[in-house]
């Protein structure tokens, strides 16, 4: 198995990106940075990156998720963060990042946000 698994569904105009694994330099980033690209290249710009089965993020994961969110914010789109695990919470917290990201808890919540 890759380091980090992602799955692709549409809930409306929402693309909801299931992330399971480990964010980390090298294959974990290149994956997601792929599946949020091609999403972008595709026209699909309203993006829920869904963390809660991602394991572990390192500082390349972290930097990918704002390489991430400058791609599609310059698509004109809008990326958000659905069920952050505690450990990435808190690298979020030290980086102040969280203020960065706009972060839900529940996918019912996240998804009335882009409306």
């Amino acid at each position: 198995m890759a380091e980090l698994d992602v799955k692709e569904r549409q809930a409306g105009d929402v693309t909801i990106l299931d992330l399971n694994g480990s964010v980390r330099m090298g294959d974990g980033c290149v994956a997601m940075r792929n599946a949020v690209r091609q999403l972008v290249d595709g026209g699909k710009n309203k993006i829920l990156l869904n963390l809660g089965h991602v394991k572990y993020m390192d500082s390349s994961g972290i930097g990918e998720l704002i390489a991430n969110l400058t791609t599609v914010s310059r698509a004109g789109g809008q990326l958000k963060l659905l069920n952050l695990t505690d450990k990435i919470a808190d690298l979020l917290v030290i980086t102040k990042l969280l203020t960065v990201f706009d972060v839900y808890e529940g996918e019912a919540e996240a998804l009335n946000s882009f409306k």
